[in-house]
Formats: C-alpha cells, sequence, structure tokens
C-alpha cells in the first residue's frame, strides 16, 4: 500500500511570509512575479478577484503541485525544494510556475505543463495540430525543408457564412480552431475521401477581448480567425497542381501563428527550420528587399548546417548577416544525434527539429520541458546537486504524465527528455567548474530513479535556456548571455488599470503612456521604468566579442548541456570574417546558435536603455525598494512584451 503524499502544510508555508525572498533589481523581480505568475484568489463563493497569491503561497502550491503529479518527494525534499524555489536557488519552467497545482494538470496533463513543441510537417493534420499546441501558450517549431510529402495541391473552396447549416460550425474551444483549419488543409491536400469544398460558421466564437482564464490573455475573436483562413486558402489556391514550396510551408504556419497571437496572446512562438540549399527559402526574410508578408515576421527562422556545410556556406546567408536582411540561425542536426555533452557520443536517432529557442533538439511532437537553477545564488557543489535532484524529480513526473497527442505521449514517454539549465552564468563564471560533476551525479541519479519507478532513462537531461523574464526574479543575468550593461534601465508594460501601477508609482518610479509607433499616446497601458545594476565582476556585452561568446557555448556543451544551448550571439560587422572562420573550424563542437547586429536600435520606450553610474544612483535617491506585500488585486496582463527568451520568442508561462 503506497504511503499517503506528503504536502507543504499551510502553516510551514505561513511562517515564510513574513521572510523577502532576494528580489532581483531593488524589487524588479517582485513586480515581474505578480505581473507573470501570481494566481488570482477568489473571493469564496464567487468569481471575483480578491487578490493574487504572494510569493510563498505560489511555491507552495508548485511544490505540492509537483507531489501530486507524482515527483514523490521526501517530507525532508518537499521543505529543501520549498526553501530553495522561495529563496531563488533555482525554479520550474514558467508554465510550471504558473500551472501546477491547478486543475488543468488533471484535465490536460503534461500539455499544460511544458513549454515547446516541434512538428515535422508531413501532412495535413499537422497544421491543425500546430494550431491546438499554440493555443495552449506554447511555442512550436516546424520543419520546411520537405514540403513535397504533403503531396500535390488540388483545386477547393472554403466559404465562411453565418449559417447554423454550414458544413462545419466552430465551436467557442482551442479545438474547434483546430479542426476547422485541419479541414482546410484537407480539401486541398486531402484525397478522395476528403471533401474539396467546405462552408464553415464562426457565430460561436466569442469575441476578441474576453479574458483567456486557463493560460491567460484574451480572445482573439472570430475575424482574425476568418481573414486567417483567406490568408491560407490564398497561398494554397497558388500552388494547385503542384507541390507546395517551403516558402508557402512557412507562410501558412506563419498566418496559423498570426490568428493565435491576435489577441494579445503573446505566449505563441515559432521556429521555422529549413534546407540551408533551398535559396528561396534562405530568401524569405530579407524585409531589405521588400514584398515580404509580415506574417514572416512570426517565426525566428534557421537552417540545418553539417559541419562540411559550414566549410562552404552560400553567399546568401552571410548577405542578412551584413545588415540587409534577418540573420538565419544555424542547427547541427547531425552532432543533435550522435552527441549528449559534446564529445560524449549518446545516440539519439529521433530528433528531426528544435524547440523555438533551440536549446532543446526534439523529435516529432516531442515537447521540451524545462526547468533552471540560479548559478549565482548557488553556495556550493553540493548545493548545486541537491537543487539539480529536485528540479529533476518535478521534471521527470512530468514527462511520465499523459499527453492530450498520442504520438506526443508516446514519444514523450520513450524519450524522458528533460532540459534542467543554469542561468546567471555570466555572473557565477567561478561556478562553472562545478557543472561537469554536477552533470554525472545527475546522470547517476537519472539511471537509479528511472530504475526505481520503471521509467526509460531520460535521453537528454541538461541545457541552457535564454530565460529573459524568470532572470529577472533574482536579477541574475538572462541564460549563457551577458548583461546589457552594468546600469540600465528596465522598462515594463501594464495594464493602466493594475494596481501594480499605483504601487510602483506610490515607491517613486518613473510611469508613463505607452507611446505608438505613430507618436500618439496609448492611455490604456503604461510604461514603467526601473533602475537596474549588476553586481561587479559579472560579465557585459562590451567585454565579449563574438568569438568570446562563442567559445563560453562551447564550453558549456562540453561541460554540462547535453541537450542544446540557446544563445544570441552579438556581433559586429567587422567580425562577420573572424565568424565565418570560426564556425567552419568550430561547428562540429556546437549544436545551435543565432545572432543580432550590435546596432543602435534608437526605439522609443524600448525594453532596455543604457545609464550611467551617476544616473542609476541619482533615481535609487528617489525611490524604494519594491518587495513588499501587495494588497489588492493585480491583472495578470497580457499586453506587454516583456520576454522569457533573450530574442522574444518564447513563452512566459
Amino acid at each position: 500500500m503506497q504511503s499517503p503524499k506528503v504536502l507543504i502544510s499551510d502553516s510551514h508555508a505561513q511562517s515564510y511570509a513574513d521572510k523577502m525572498p532576494p528580489w532581483g533589481f531593488n524589487g524588479l523581480g517582485y513586480v515581474t512575479y505578480k505581473r507573470t505568475y501570481a494566481r488570482p484568489i477568489f473571493i469564496e463563493g464567487t468569481d471575483q478577484i480578491e487578490r493574487t497569491e504572494e510569493w510563498h503561497e505560489t511555491v507552495q502550491r508548485v511544490v505540492n503541485g509537483a507531489q501530486n503529479i507524482g515527483a514523490q518527494l521526501t517530507e525532508d525534499e518537499m521543505l529543501r525544494l520549498f526553501d530553495y524555489l522561495f529563496n531563488l536557488k533555482g525554479c520550474v519552467a514558467g508554465r510550471m510556475l504558473w500551472q501546477l497545482g491547478t486543475d488543468n494538470n488533471k484535465r490536460l496533463g503534461g500539455d499544460s505543463l511544458v513549454n515547446c513543441w516541434f512538428v515535422d510537417i508531413s501532412k495535413p493534420s499537422d497544421f491543425s495540430w500546430s494550431v491546438e499546441r499554440l493555443m495552449l501558450g506554447g511555442g512550436v517549431g516546424f520543419s520546411c525543408d520537405k514540403p513535397e510529402r504533403l503531396g500535390v495541391v488540388r483545386s477547393a473552396w472554403v466559404e465562411h457564412c453565418d449559417e447554423n447549416d454550414a458544413d462545419y460550425i466552430v465551436p467557442d474551444k482551442r479545438e474547434g480552431w483546430g479542426e476547422v483549419i485541419r479541414k482546410v488543409f484537407e480539401c486541398y491536400l486531402g484525397d478522395d475521401d476528403h471533401p474539396k469544398n467546405m462552408s464553415y460558421a464562426t457565430h460561436l466564437v466569442r469575441p476578441a477581448g474576453v479574458p483567456i482564464k486557463t493560460f491567460g490573455g484574451t480572445a482573439s475573436g472570430p475575424d482574425i480567425l476568418i481573414s486567417g483562413i483567406e490568408k491560407i486558402c490564398k497561398v494554397l489556391d497558388g500552388a494547385v497542381g503542384r507541390t507546395m514550396t517551403s516558402v508557402e510551408v512557412l507562410d501558412c504556419m506563419n498566418i496559423i501563428g498570426s490568428i493565435v497571437v491576435a489577441g494579445n496572446v503573446r505566449r505563441s512562438a515559432e521556429i521555422a527550420v529549413g534546407d540551408i540549399e533551398d535559396e528561396a527559402y534562405l530568401m524569405a526574410k530579407r524585409w531589405d528587399l521588400g514584398n515580404i508578408p509580415i506574417e514572416r515576421a512570426m517565426s525566428n527562422n534557421t537552417v540545418f548546417v553539417s559541419s562540411e556545410q559550414m566549410k562552404d556556406m552560400p553567399e546568401i546567408i552571410w548577405e542578412g548577416y551584413k545588415g540587409n536582411g534577418e540573420p538565419y540561425g544555424f542547427f547541427n542536426l547531425e552532432a543533435s544525434k550522435k552527441y549528449g555533452r559534446m564529445g560524449e557520443e549518446r545516440q539519439d536517432s529521433s530528433i528531426v527539429g528544435v524547440n523555438p529557442c533551440a536549446e532543446i533538439p526534439l523529435a516529432n511532437r516531442e515537447s521540451c520541458n524545462l526547468s533552471e537553477i540560479y548559478l549565482p545564488m548557488i553556495d556550493s557543489k553540493e548545493e548545486l546537486i541537491d537543487v539539480a535532484r529536485l528540479l529533476y524529480k518535478v521534471q521527470k513526473a512530468t514527462s511520465a504524465l499523459s499527453y492530450l497527442d498520442p504520438a506526443s505521449d508516446k514519444i514523450t514517454s520513450q524519450n524522458m527528455r528533460l532540459g534542467l539549465g543554469v542561468t546567471g552564468v555570466a555572473q557565477a563564471m567561478d561556478k562553472i567548474d562545478w557543472l561537469d560533476e554536477a552533470y554525472v551525479e545527475l546522470r547517476k541519479f537519472d539511471a537509479e530513479w528511472s530504475d526505481y519507478r520503471g521509467w526509460p532513462e531520460s535521453v537528454r537531461l541538461t541545457t541552457i535556456k535564454p530565460s529573459g523574464t524568470l532572470s529577472l526574479l533574482p536579477g541574475v543575468t538572462p541564460g549563457i548571455h551577458p548583461g546589457f550593461s552594468q546600469y540600465f534601465v528596465k522598462r515594463m508594460r501594464m495594464s493602466a488599470s493594475d494596481v501594480l501601477v499605483n504601487y510602483c508609482k506610490s515607491k517613486g518610479y518613473y510611469v508613463e503612456p505607452l507611446r505608438n509607433f505613430d507618436g500618439t499616446e496609448d492611455h490604456r497601458t503604461v510604461v514603467i521604468e526601473f533602475p537596474c545594476a549588476f553586481p561587479e565582476g559579472t560579465i557585459l556585452a562590451s567585454d565579449m566579442s563574438a568569438i568570446d561568446q562563442m567559445d563560453l557555448v562551447r564550453t558549456l556543451q562540453r561541460t554540462w548541456a547535453d541537450n542544446a544551448i540557446s544563445v544570441t550571439v552579438y556581433y559586429r560587422l567587422e567580425e562577420l570574417d573572424e565568424i565565418k572562420a570560426y564556425l567552419a573550424e568550430h561547428w562540429s563542437e556546437m549544436k545551435s546558435v543565432s545572432f543580432l547586429l550590435h546596432s543602435e536600435h534608437g526605439f522609443d520606450q524600448a525594453p532596455m536603455g543604457e545609464l550611467t553610474k551617476e544616473d542609476y544612483e541619482t533615481v535609487l535617491k528617489t525611490t524604494t525598494p519594491l518587495g513588499e506585500r501587495l494588497t489588492g488585486s493585480t491583472i495578470i496582463s497580457d499586453d506587454d512584451f516583456d520576454i522569457e527568451c533573450a530574442t522574444g520568442a518564447c513563452p512566459v508561462r
């Protein structure tokens, strides 16, 4: 008989209520948490929000939620994990922070907790599958490299109508949006068993702007769905009588992405992977050439590049790196299949693509399962190993849950792929030497725990993700990236009616209306400025060349990450020849990399701006650190552009 589950008691959680977590950046971490991850607490017996959680309540929900999904933590492990999370030694993924311990875990299983998926586009249902994953609030990577597998596009007819006698009436739920998209693609790409013509109605779909309770955000409304289907049909009409091109697949998936995010559901993200020899695909985001559909901004684009291909890259690639277009990322499929940590052969033939931030190579319809350790907050190698083991238990239990899609469920239970990351690397270079031993111990623990639970060993265990939003909680550098500047201002967008706005005003923080691109002001949304500083000794962007950044990737790909590492390398035009030579020599030791040109963006109200030490200290004199408990109801806002990932392409919840 199984012993009863041990849970964190209310009295234990309450004993932390008056303790101050080590919130980063003078309390910006607290505001970030309250705005993004604190769930609403309702007045008993009503649907009216009384307030949102405080950190000790969130941590209690998360730890107990992990226990309830099967983590099998001992009482002592529960207490240690609670303390580690409360004191920001580590953190579960943003999705888990928001969802663990809710009814969605029972209803949606693992799909409520994982971040992203990859789909190898080969049949019409892959498009509708992507719709449903995006509407769950995650990101989707997809292939563009073999569009011929979809078959020849046939002539079809799709019409929207408002009548109840339509062929298909779209219900007001996630599955309904996926189903209508599936039917559209089957009209054009199906066999003789599928009709070529279809009418559909959308009168049951909730209007735009209505809150979405499950994953946050607001409804897109039927108009954007109708418009999106019209755009998809236009792309497919242009391909009748032949197979689709890679760019047409890209456009259809980007249109799908735009349908989902139109309601300010910012948590959706896409990455496209294509063939390095496909010139049309490489030209797809050359914005400087004009006539590029705006929907192509929905995805980060990358290319599969082998070690041999990297030695003879087509010049068209490098044109994008000269500021004339958008640089494509590189993904080493052969190395990802062959190696865990670089130099250690650990075959994984199931890998066919990568998640939207490119830190987790994935099989078809597989998801990424993430957590991370705040390396600057760790006091010893022993503590690092202990935090890693406890977070591992939570992640492993997540992989053992059921998943909505049978194919996803099968590959997840087969691979048990995890992504335990470290963040704040640029602030904790003296602790990098701990990582090799920590990985070895974690791999041993996986063998023991998997055998005990009757599960397969995890095909991969570790990674480094970008951590744009979660890194704000303790105020550490994001992932492997250097600090933006020693002193800087972080700008955050919020609904003007959020009580967090008045809270920040009362502490002396500068608040102004959002300014649109045309210079007009939107008083529904405000921008709040937070002065921030990294500790002395933090490696900054100005301290590292492009080569230095890639050297660090290679080091951590050998010592820690057996998945991949998400990195956006900042470079200057004069470094381009060095970058080419470096990649030609060392690409066999790397799995993924993307690039961003150093430039003065000139954007008004940009997410970050550099400060002098004097300006920083002046601002501090007029503000009070944040972090004391906030009363009143906060709004779980979706009208912002703060980022989980350095490139802004991944979920925050």
